[in-house]
């Protein structure tokens, strides 16, 4: 009697199984430790409209000279031949655009990575090629900023008709923990001093040449930073307004400023300046003042110089709208849009932290245009005590002399012995006319879009390339990173409407 197949199989599959050979199973083995000639077409490593093949593209249309200029590796020469300006400076726009801003990760990266692999040919580069040529080069890659910024016009993409401004913190390469007094600043020199001495007369004995030549560079390079460190302690000191008194050991240009999130921190300020056409950057600049009210002007400079014009209409913030601005932007006839601050909440702090009553705030008084005085709620008489001429107002104060046996002085003004005193401020009529054009519908409407234009470039450098903090240290390396962030920015827009667009009415991608 023959057996039921199995549930779900066929007789003639239950037929195969009785057939099949008994025995262990014969599998492939995996042995990782053989060496594999493996043939590779480096060309098809990426496909045709990988943006690895954009940015090489586009930096191999650029005018490298200046790059070029400072090789040493000369043909008919000593020496290795040196790496191509042209692939140094694909890796580094290509890896920003990743959100990588490590030398070494870079190097990684191309030893299995396609798109690096195909950049590199599969040759890779050492970290230490990349990392000296981002830190250096800094007018050549200015110059690469600006024709990019003239390709990106030529294309119709930056037509400077309206600029937004605004500017953003980026956390600098030291911690709150390495600021230092003078005076620990100047003990640390000392034994930094005492260290390099030493090494210069360690005997080869003691370490391999090696060894001491890697710390003695290591021991030169604190004491530098030291003695950097006390310079601009100095400097901090000779600023009036500056409360500082401790700079960083690490990095001693940066400056504590308040952050984004509400902290503070040792940080740089990044002013950058971006086209509404299509959000291209077209100015950049960095500077230790945590204020931007101040840096306006250099930011202008900055416009000028990478576009060769000036905007016919700027947008700005609270933070950059001051008479000073309002004044230059219409001596340079640049149509200025922005948010007047209003001081009364700053006054109001003032006058209750001098113990003065609401009732006797200064809108509380009266004015008399005829007699030039001031009445106050008690009824007593203020005259005319002094005028200060300032560019964009002119201030007048006024003073009272019968306050001493007043019974509201304990709530008029209470820490002034000598009586009431308030002030009166008038505009330049440019600022007046300034004032009543942010009333009109069309100036306000305009200075709504500024946080989509002006904020896009900082949100996009901070939360897609990663540049929510500086590798490199110093305000002038720290601007050489800051362009390169902006560089890649530029790049990639290219590469969504110029690049892309042509690409596919080529029928690829």
């Amino acid at each position: 009697m023959s057996e039921a197949p199995l549930p779900g199989c066929s007789r003639s599959a239950a037929t195969e199984d009785q057939k099949k050979p008994q025995g262990k199973v014969r599998l492939r083995p995996i042995d990782r430790r053989q060496m594999v000639l493996h043939p590779m077409d480096i060309e098809h490593l990426i496909p045709e409209d990988h943006e690895a093949r954009a940015i090489w593209e586009l930096v191999g249309s650029l005018d490298l000279s200046c790059y070029y200029d400072q090789v040493d590796s000369i043909e008919g020469n000593a020496g290795a031949p040196a790496f191509d300006p042209r692939l140094l400076i694909s890796l580094w726009v290509y890896a920003y655009s990743k959100g990588i801003s490590s030398a070494r990760e870079i190097a990684r990266l191309s030893e299995y990575d396609p798109a690096y692999q195909w950049l590199t040919g599969m040759r890779p580069v050492n970290y230490h090629t990349l990392a000296d040529f981002r830190s250096t080069h800094g007018r050549s890659l200015r110059r690469l900023f600006i024709e990019v910024l003239a390709m990106l016009t030529s294309e119709g993409l930056v037509t400077m008709e309206r600029v937004m401004h605004d500017g953003t913190r980026i956390k600098a390469s030291a911690g709150r923990d390495t600021f230092r007094k003078e005076e620990t600043i100047r003990e640390h020199l000392t034994r930094a001093q005492d260290q390099v001495k030493a090494m210069e007369e360690a005997s080869e004995e003691e370490m391999t040449p090696r060894i001491k030549k890697a710390r003695e560079r290591a021991s030169r390079e604190r004491q530098e930073r030291l003695s950097h460190a006390l310079e601009e302690l100095e400097k901090i000191k000779s600023q009036r307004r500056s409360t500082q008194d401790k700079v960083s050991a690490t990095d001693p240009e940066c400056r504590v400023m308040g952050l984004p999130d509400g902290g503070y921190g040792p940080s740089y300020n990044v002013q950058i300046s971006t086209d509404a056409k299509e959000k291209a950057i077209v100015g950049l600049s960095l500077s230790q003042s945590p204020a931007d009210q101040t840096l306006l002007s250099s930011a202008l400079s900055q416009i000028e110089a990478t576009t060769g014009k000036l905007p016919d209409q700027l947008v700005v913030d609270a933070g950059f709208t001051t008479r000073e601005t309002i004044l230059t932007s219409e001596e340079k006839h640049i149509d200025l849009i922005g948010s007047f601050p209003d001081a009364k909440v700053a006054r109001e702090t003032a006058l209750r932290s001098r113990g003065i009553a609401e009732a006797f705030y200064p809108e509380k008084f009266s004015f008399d245009p005829e007699r030039n005085v001031y009445i106050c709620p008690e009824g007593k008489t203020l005259t005319p005590s002094s005028r200060s001429v300032q560019r964009g107002k002119t201030i007048f104060a006024y003073k009272s002399r019968d306050c001493r046996n007043c019974p509201s002085k304990p709530f008029c003004c209470p820490q002034a012995p000598k009586g009431r005193s308030v002030t009166r401020t008038e505009n330049d009529p440019r600022v007046d006319a300034f004032i009543k054009k942010m009333e009109t519908d069309e100036a306000r409407a305009i200075y709504r879009q500024r946080g989509e234009v002006a904020e896009f470039p900082n949100a996009w450098i901070k939360n897609k390339f990663g540049l929510s903090q500086f590798h490199l240290r110093g305000l002038v390396k720290a601007g050489i990173e800051a362009l390169w962030a902006c560089l890649t920015y530029n790049i990639k827009l290219w590469i969504r409407l110029c690049w892309r667009p042509r690409l596919s009415g080529n029928g690829i991608g």
